[in-house]
């Protein structure tokens, strides 16, 4: 282990900041997370707000992105979608902008994000799609009803995307 951050310590003193900065600055990672616990009471509502619980969660999400450096939020035009975000965006004074769940992971969204930090948050059956579509492989499918804890993490170098999936509680 002594030896990994000598060697860590070492190579930050000869790579040069500018190189340093071109790969950060080409590295994009994508958190994907589900809306929070909506309001089920009324079962006419195509647009339903965050019950208490879900606007709890919305706050620990912020909690759990504290020490992320989010570029920019991406939510679907929905009562619980926007309010999950909102926290998070407050955070860290970003505004939220507006993604069209039928058009994920556009050429255009993939240009505007690159080399980006950025939160999504969206539904149980988009989420684990845009990851799929940004991986370009199907490898997750629906997310259960109940499960407003998963967060689905896709970081792409180069030709390289790596991904993973953590349950938050």
């Amino acid at each position: 282990m002594k030896y990994v951050l000598i060697l860590a310590f070492a190579f930050s003193f000869i790579t040069p900041v500018n190189a340093q900065e071109s790969i950060n600055s080409s590295i994009t990672t994508y958190y994907l997370i589900r809306h929070a616990e909506k309001d089920r009471s009324d079962k006419n509502e195509r647009n339903p707000k965050l019950k208490e619980q879900g606007i709890e969660r919305a706050e620990k999400w912020s909690n759990v992105f504290e020490h992320i450096n989010f570029d920019a939020v991406y939510s679907t035009n929905y009562n619980r979608t926007i309010a999950t975000a909102t926290p998070t965006a407050k955070a860290k004074a970003l505004e939220i902008t507006l993604y069209d769940p039928t058009n994920l992971y556009s050429e255009e969204f993939a240009e505007a994000t690159f080399g980006k930090t950025v939160l999504i948050v969206g539904h149980s059956n988009t989420t684990p799609a845009f990851a799929n579509a940004i991986l370009g492989k199907e490898k997750y499918a629906d997310m259960d009803d109940r499960d407003n804890g998963s967060l689905f993490i896709v970081t792409i170098y180069e030709d390289h995307k790596i991904d993973q999936v953590l349950k938050i509680n």
